[in-house]
């Protein structure tokens, strides 16, 4: 393409703010009917028995949903079925030889690993068999503290096969906050590792593994994954700790029953962060989890089981558990897991491992496509993407920027992107188009999924006309709701459902899920999601969502990422300050300045201007991706630092601190 072509396609692109599916990938969908709004809504909630018949029942359920206690919904009771034999046994017959998972190890020089679906069954079998001899029954919970090596996908497999409900802690988490969520679930049992690789160093996690099992309060069985070889730390495993390919080794061959499960049964938790900062213990059950994991899978993701399906996210988080192990094995596809970073060795690692598995489906965060856009498109350009036939993101909400990059320089404007609104707690995707069916907005998820009545109201419990802005609150039940919080009914109530009801009625058929999120709708029910309620600037009495400002922030020319905060301000109350990252060959100085300022008035208007705009090469990100904006606002009220431990860039906090108070 000549560079006045480019030059014209960029034009197009930015003033073009809806976009049709592409009809090569409709023709092929998974679902395509427009009607599929409208029939969801007429048969609610017996709609749901299309997700059900996903799956394999070993005791047909008898209703499917159960509504006398709310907020305590049921799914599906009186059915019967084990996760384990979803995602494993059932695809034998025409998958044994076909790959379950693919996984990729950071370093280059080492082989990478694929596991057939009858590989798959085999470790899957002689692990559950070495977790019973260890002593884990039905309904303890195994606690795993693991990288992303193919180990962890295998372990959760083994524990839902013998009705052990797994915890998965995030690797990068610290040896405290292992602790806390192994002393609150009682966890008697730890699938762990010695180490694994960031950035070609290996690192020492058993170490951190063993600083952590000080503080729990209990006794506990350890097995330990050898995944550094001779690069390991030379720990001597004690007496409670296990090393996993001996207990393998131990039960080569061993077969499994799939022990079965009720519905309701619980089939893993998930420690998130709570607004009391105490860990709430998410508990998923296992019919009704499953089958909205795996419907979501096909319709929005679009999984054949012949697709090799590409989801960056670690499974330490709910997406890895919901769109890397269950959804995608449970269709029988295969599923590629990552060890390593996007920019390591190179910023085109990713892109080099869509070509080299002929990657079909690609979903990540908005953070990595920022990323992608701040290192140029050349990376992407190196590599044949062709193969893929599907983008998705999911964690925040996406500016339009970046969602346009995404689609001409990764999609090759021949993709559809599904740009998904959901949470740890609603178990998986709520709000995103239908990519058979629906248009695509870019900047805004798009209308709640078939069957899911997710409205946006105001104060009173009021919707808000199409233009308007206010909370967004769900108003049915779902399958894949989380069912509680571990041994905490009342926090469960307490944070989660409220009374946005014209009625104001205390009666609990009336309460509505509040997931504390604000959003706007727009005419055809699109909903864009502007960000937690809290992430407000509150600038002369007017509340201005950061969301907002930061999509404006990153319109202008040059910006790459953005990130806005409030700042104390003696007249104003708040005032607005915009960190950013420009992308290459672009510079900071007064002429940037301005262009970012014209930039916000033009979009939000003069009251939203930033006070004070800070160029910056990085922003303070967790190991999951996300922005901690209570750093920089800490920086901006030159107020002390506070935790700086869950960063994976550390550092870059001080650098932006120092740079800040030498304006």
């Amino acid at each position: 393409m000549s560079e006045t072509d480019d030059t014209e396609l960029e034009a197009r692109l930015a003033e073009q703010d809806e976009f049709e599916p592409p009809e090569s990938f409709v023709e092929g969908a998974n679902v395509t009917d427009p009607g599929v709004y409208d029939e969801f809504e007429e048969s609610w909630p017996d709609c749901w028995e299309q997700a059900a018949d996903l799956l394999d029942w070993d005791e047909e359920y008898d209703q499917v949903l159960e509504d006398s206690n709310p907020p305590f919904y049921e799914w599906f009771t009186g059915g019967s079925l084990n996760a384990s034999h979803q995602c494993i046994d059932r695809h034998l017959p025409e998958r044994a030889d076909e790959a379950a998972i693919e996984w990729v190890g950071e370093p280059t020089d080492e082989p990478d690993r694929t596991i057939t679906y009858g590989e798959l069954y085999e470790e899957v079998n002689e692990f559950a068999a070495a977790l019973r001899d260890l002593g884990v029954g039905e309904d303890d919970v195994v606690t795993m503290y693991m990288p992303m090596v193919p180990e962890l996908a295998l372990a959760l497999l083994a524990c839902s096969r013998i009705g052990a409900p797994h915890s998965v802690v995030f690797a990068g988490f610290s040896a405290s906050a292992l602790a806390e969520r192994m002393n609150d679930a009682d966890s008697e049992y730890l699938l762990t590792a010695n180490g694994y690789y960031r950035r070609g160093d290996p690192l020492d996690h058993l170490a951190k593994t063993n600083e952590g099992l000080a503080e729990v309060e209990h006794d506990v069985e350890t097995v330990v994954v050898d995944r550094l070889g001779e690069d390991g730390f030379g720990h001597d495993l004690t007496d409670d700790q296990h090393d996993y390919d001996d207990l393998l080794a131990d039960h080569r061959g061993a077969e499994v029953e799939p022990v079965e499960r009720d519905a309701e049964d619980m089939l893993f938790l998930m420690y998130t962060s709570g607004t009391t900062g105490k860990p709430k213990g998410v508990k998923h059950t296992t019919g009704g989890y499953l089958s909205w994991v795996t419907w979501t899978s096909q319709a929005v993701l679009d999984i054949k089981p012949e697709d090799t399906y590409f989801c960056t996210a670690d499974i330490g988080w709910i997406t890895g558990h919901s769109y890397i192990v269950y959804g995608p094995l449970s269709l029988g596809t295969t599923t590629v897991m990552y060890e390593g970073t996007p920019d390591y060795p190179d910023n085109d690692r990713l892109w080099e491992i869509v070509e080299d598995l002929e990657a079909n489906q690609f979903y990540t965060a908005p953070t990595a496509i920022r990323s992608f856009m701040k290192w140029g498109e050349e990376y992407p350009n190196r590599h044949d993407l062709s193969s893929l036939r599907l983008l998705g993101t999911v964690g925040e909400p996406i500016n339009p920027k970046a969602w346009k990059w995404y689609y001409k320089h990764v999609g090759d404007e021949d993709c559809p992107i599904v740009d998904t609104w959901w949470q740890t707690e609603t178990g998986g995707m709520m709000v995103t188009t239908l990519p058979g069916v629906k248009n695509m907005k870019p900047g805004s998820a798009g209308p709640p999924l078939p069957g899911v009545d997710v409205r946006v109201v105001d104060a009173e419990g009021g919707e808000v006309p199409a233009g308007g802005a206010g909370y967004l609150t769900v108003h049915k039940p779902w399958p894949g709701m989380l069912r509680t919080l571990y041994r905490n009914d009342e926090r469960f109530i307490d944070e989660y459902w409220a009374v946005y009801s014209d009625t104001d009625s205390d009666d609990p058929e009336d309460w509505v899920y509040f997931p504390e999120d604000g959003a706007k709708v727009d005419d055809d029910g699109y909903i864009t999601v502007v960000g937690r309620v809290d992430d407000v600037v509150n600038v002369s009495g007017h509340r201005l969502g950061t969301m907002e400002i930061e999509s404006a922030v990153v319109a202008a020319e040059g910006v790459a990422e953005a990130a806005v905060v409030g700042a104390d301000h003696d007249v104003k109350g708040e005032a607005v300050h915009a960190y950013v990252i420009l992308e290459d060959g672009h510079e900071a100085g007064e002429e940037m300045r301005a262009r970012i300022e014209e930039s916000v008035e033009d979009a939000i208007g003069p009251i939203a201007r930033p006070e004070r705009v800070v160029f910056t090469p990085e922003l303070p990100k967790t190991r999951s991706g996300k922005i901690m904006r209570r750093l920089l606002e800490e920086i901006s009220d030159g107020e002390e630092l506070g935790d700086t431990s869950t960063l994976r860039n550390p550092d870059v906090v001080e650098d932006i601190r120092q740079d800040v108070q030498g304006d």
